[in-house]
Order: C-alpha cells, then sequence, then structure tokens
C-alpha cells in the first residue's frame, strides 16, 4: 500500500470502530424510541390503575346497607391516605358528601340511570379522578382522588424505567463491541493475507473462520493465492521455454559471427554458413512472431472482419500451398471434403484468421509425420451441433492423455518433447486455441486419430456471426 493510500485508510477507520459505533447507536435509537413509548404509557397506566382502585372501593362501599353519615360529612368525612373523598347520590338526585362539587350534571345523569362513570372533575379548584358505582337502593357512591396522586406514581415508574434503559444501552454497546471484534478479526487477517500477497509472496493462508462471509473472503483468498501460485509457475516455464528457444539460434548466430570476424571460415563454406545463418535468423523471426501473435489475441482491439467463407474452398487453397513443403519431407497430403456440391459448408467468420489457425496446425503436423506417411486436412460438418469441422490429422507419434490435458498451454509441450522429437516455438497451439476462441468457435485434441497421430478438431458455428 502506498502512503497515500496509507493515510487515506486510517482516516476512514477501522470495521471494529464503525461496528461498535453504529451498535452503540442502533441500541441508543431503540432505547429512545422505548423510552418514549414507556414516558407517554406511563401517565395512563398510572391514571388507569388508579381509576380501577377507586372503581373497586365505590364498588365495596355501594354494596353497603347503609353508610353512616359521619363517613362522607362534617369533619370527620373520609379522607384515604391519596386524599380520597366520598359521596353519597340519593335516588331523588340529591347529593351529600365532600365529593359532591365534583359531581357534574353528565356524571349524576348516568349514576342514577344505572351506569357506572370513570372520569375527571373540578373539587377546590384542583382536577380529581372521579369514580362512581350505582347502588342497590337506586341511588350511587361517588369517589375522587387528587389528580396529583397520578402524578407522582407516573414519576415513579419514569424513574423505574430510565435506569433499566441506560443500562441495556450499555449492554448493547458491549455486545456490540464484542461482536465487531469477532467479526473484525478475520477479515482483518485477511486483508493482511491480500497485502502479502500483493507483496509477492504466496503460500499465504487467510483464515476461513468468523461469519460466513468472512470465512468465504478467506477462502476466495486461499484459492487466488493458488491460482497465482500456479499462474507464477506457468509463466516461469513459459520464459524457461522462451529462453531455451531463443538461446539455440542465437547461440549458432554468435558462433558463427565470431568465427567470420576471426578468419576462421574458408571462402568455399561462406554459402554453408550464410544458409546456416539465414536458417536461424528466420527460425528467431518465427518465434518472435508467434510471440507478438500471441500477444495480439490478448488486446481489445483485435478485429474480425467476418464475411461468408467457403472452407472447402479455404482448405483446397490451404492445401495448394502446403503440397510444395510436404512434398519436400516426402509427405503425403491428403483432402478430406463432403460429398457435395461446391460451397456446401459455408460459415460466417473470419477467413483470413481461420487460414491462420489451419496452417499453424499443418506446420505442427507436418513436423512430426514421417515421410511416406499421409498428412490429413478434413472438412465436414456436425448437424447435432448447427457447425462446420476443420481436422488436422498426422501420422506421427501421437500425444497421451496427459498431452491431451496440457495441449494448449503455452510451451508445455514444447518444454516436454524439444529433446525427443521436432518441435516448434511452443506456442502455435496456444495461439490456435486462442483464434478458435475469439471466432466463437472451440479446438479440441485427441492423442491418437485413424492415421495413429494427433487429431486436433476445429468447430465454428454456422448459425450465427461472432461480435
Amino acid at each position: 500500500m502506498t502512503g497515500a493510500g496509507a493515510r487515506s485508510g486510517s482516516r476512514r477507520g477501522s470495521l471494529a470502530r464503525t461496528l461498535v459505533l453504529l451498535t452503540t447507536v442502533v441500541a441508543a435509537l431503540a432505547a429512545a424510541l422505548t423510552g418514549l413509548i414507556a414516558w407517554q404509557t406511563a401517565a395512563s397506566g398510572a391514571e388507569q390503575r388508579e381509576r380501577d382502585q377507586l372503581m373497586r372501593q365505590a364498588t365495596v362501599l355501594s354494596r353497603l346497607p347503609v353508610l353512616s353519615p359521619l363517613l362522607f360529612s362534617g369533619s370527620q368525612a373520609l379522607a384515604g391516605p391519596n386524599g380520597e373523598r366520598l359521596a353519597v347520590l340519593a335516588p331523588d338526585g340529591t347529593a351529600t358528601g365532600t365529593a359532591t362539587p365534583a359531581i357534574g350534571t353528565a356524571s349524576r345523569a348516568a349514576l342514577l340511570a344505572g351506569r357506572t362513570v370513570s372520569t375527571t372533575g373540578i373539587l377546590g379548584g384542583r382536577r380529581v379522578l372521579l369514580v362512581g358505582h350505582p347502588d342497590a337502593r337506586g341511588g350511587a357512591v361517588v369517589l375522587t382522588e387528587p389528580y396529583t396522586v397520578v402524578a407522582r406514581e407516573t414519576d415513579r415508574v419514569r424513574r423505574n424505567v430510565v435506569w433499566p434503559l441506560a443500562f441495556g444501552t450499555l449492554g448493547a454497546a458491549l455486545a456490540g463491541a464484542l461482536l465487531a471484534r469477532r467479526t473484525a478479526r478475520p477479515l482483518v487477517a485477511a486483508a493482511r493475507a491480500a497485502h502479502r500477497l500483493a507483496d509477492g509472496e504466496r503460500g499465504v493462508h487467510a483464515p476461513v473462520g468468523g461469519p460466513r462471509e468472512a470465512a468465504e473472503i478467506g477462502a476466495a483468498l486461499n484459492t487466488l493465492d493458488r491460482a497465482l501460485a500456479h499462474s507464477e509457475n506457468r509463466q516461469r516455464e513459459f520464459l524457461q521455454s522462451v529462453s531455451h528457444e531463443m538461446r539455440t539460434p542465437l547461440t549458432a548466430l554468435q558462433g558463427y559471427a565470431e568465427a567470420l570476424a576471426d578468419g576462421l571460415i574458408e571462402p568455399e563454406q561462406s554459402a554453408e554458413v550464410g544458409g546456416t545463418l539465414a536458417a536461424e535468423t528466420a527460425r528467431l523471426d518465427r518465434f518472435l512472431s508467434d510471440l507478438l501473435a500471441l500477444a495480439r489475441l490478448d488486446a481489445d482491439d483485435f478485429r474480425l472482419d467476418i464475411a461468408p467463407t467457403d472452407l472447402v474452398d479455404l482448405v483446397e487453397r490451404a492445401a495448394a500451398f502446403w503440397s510444395a513443403p510436404c512434398a519436400r519431407h516426402g509427405v503425403d497430403l491428403r483432402i478430406e471434403t463432403p460429398d457435395a456440391a461446391p460451397g456446401a459448408v459455408v460459415v460466417d467468420t473470419d477467413a483470413f484468421r481461420v487460414r491462420q489457425l489451419l496452417d499453424g496446425l499443418v506446420q505442427n503436423a507436418l513436423r512430426v509425420t514421417p515421410p511416406d506417411r499421409p498428412l490429413v486436412i478434413a472438412v465436414g460438418t456436425d448437424p447435432r451441433l448447427h457447425a462446420a469441422t476443420l481436422q488436422v490429422r498426422d501420422s506421427g507419434p501421437g500425444l497421451t492423455e496427459d498431452d491431451v490435458r496440457v495441449a494448449f498451454v503455452s510451451g508445455a509441450l514444447n518444454a516436454r518433447y524439444r529433446e525427443v522429437r521436432p518441435v516448434g516455438s511452443g506456442l502455435g497451439l496456444a495461439i490456435a486455441h486462442r483464434l478458435a476462441g475469439l471466432l466463437h468457435g472451440s479446438i479440441a485434441v485427441q492423442g491418437h486419430g485413424p492415421e495413429g497421430g494427433a487429431c486436433f478438431t476445429v468447430t465454428l458455428p454456422a448459425g450465427r456471426r461472432p461480435d
């Protein structure tokens, strides 16, 4: 990580700190909402409890046969611990008792009609709770209680709510801290592993514990580590192959150049030496051309010129070109085409690239085909896949199953057989594989075909145009 990136990361803050902050904020919001609801319901709950208690008292008093006047009149009038007041409503509507002034007209009518009453009123200039219960004689018992009792009970409930909410918020923050540590630990370890991979270290093991998402990140980093190691091993093998292929012609060129400079080449050997120098130069040029071709195939601006292409005609022209090289090597070049009218195998593709692909396969086949043995170029169709096929089959030693698995990897077969049989640059089959993919087709290989050697089959779609 660069210095600027490190500074930016430090300003951004850690995941653990962010999780703790978010958990605390969420807990605080939840506590605030709970407290707000409890704050609002505390008053209504306290009032309802006081009303229920007064109603129970009024119900008991309404069932007494006779109430003593001392309970509700004069200096001995009933006054409970919370300042309760009592009044008795006679069947004719007259009321007696210290709570009489609080009885309103609507409440009086409801009680005389035999209904209970639970409301508020004014007594002595103060707001009071008022409940009334009809009695068996046609009258009613009325009780009042100062509203300050409800306010006092409400304050008590609210005080009892504050501390649990505070402790709940603190507990949520602590739980968030523990959760943050548990969540952030594997992520931090995964980030460290990623930095080590970015610095070029391999064999790095990222932890796969913790939450499922963190475990998936760790597993992905481990997979990436293996893929990078495999890719870099392939690159090293490829570079070794490239170095070997370039060293051979360069050694020859250097040796003959030094011999010429030292005057060790006799005049009559000049033609032979010149031919050797030209051949080695051409070999080096072909190798560099293959490298450039492989690089161009991976470029984003690689273009295809799509047009209807007669594959039979393309194969015949390719055979005409390769007939002379095959004749020089004593190889029997054959072509196989469908027994149909001309133009029977026409696909929308890039004819130049298909020919490039075909020439590369024929060149490889010619290199391993012994004299007096056939080399076959075949064109056909595959109705099941709605596709056209091109085949190049040789009579060489063929390929093993392990060869088939790595046949299209750059330099793989070259590294295996350069000391055993004639090989090319090691890039031809990789180029063919990439070309087939760009043409929206595919290429496959069999280790041993009808002629005994390898059989390469290129499949091109017949019903669509490559992009």
